[in-house]
């Protein structure tokens, strides 16, 4: 952004001159969220699907950035107290910066500690209600624990959001038919 980019035109009125805007990353992040929604084709809806996690994974902090760069290095490493220590301080330094959290909740996840990873899931959540990927952990937590039924809302949130993936509407298909199956 240039310093120029915040000098209003003679010709604005002057509400457009005190009235907060979003910035950049914001209306590009609901942009594309606007697309995935209207997008029917897969490989197009994975396409955006794939710039939203783009997006979300600035920070807008390099120390951050970095800090979750480390976190996942040492993941790969298999190092996961190394990582919780790295995602620990990124979300001290940035608590608003919530894919620090995702990635915590899926360590917990990856670390057999739903109870964590469901808490993580919904701070998630709570800051970025389109989160299709925490959508998606919550609704394989709820499975795996017998909350058939709420798992389905989970996915259908997530297809509210991303109507596009087939593997999200696999996963809702085979468990309302499984459902289906236990009422009958």
């Amino acid at each position: 952004m240039t310093a120029f980019a915040s000098v209003p035109h003679a010709q604005e009125p002057a509400s457009a001159v005190t009235a907060p805007q979003p910035d950049n990353a914001t209306q590009t992040v609901d942009s594309l969220f606007d697309g995935l929604k209207k997008e029917r084709r897969a490989d197009k809806g994975k396409s955006i699907a794939a710039q939203i996690v783009a997006e979300w994974a600035d920070s807008g902090s390099p120390t951050v950035n970095l800090l979750t760069q480390w976190a996942a290095e040492a993941v790969e490493d298999k190092r996961n107290s190394a990582a919780y220590d790295f995602l620990d301080q990124a979300i001290l330094l940035d608590p608003d910066f919530f894919e620090a959290v995702f990635a915590r909740a899926q360590l917990h996840l990856a670390d057999g500690d739903t109870r964590k990873a469901m808490s993580d899931i919904n701070l998630v959540l709570k800051d970025e209600p389109r989160h299709f990927l925490a959508l998606a952990s919550m609704a394989t937590i709820l499975e795996s624990s017998g909350r058939d039924e709420l798992a389905v809302k989970a996915w259908e949130r997530y297809l509210e959001i991303y109507p596009a993936n087939r593997d999200a509407q696999k996963e809702l298909q085979d468990l309302s038919e499984k459902l289906a199956g236990q009422r009958s």
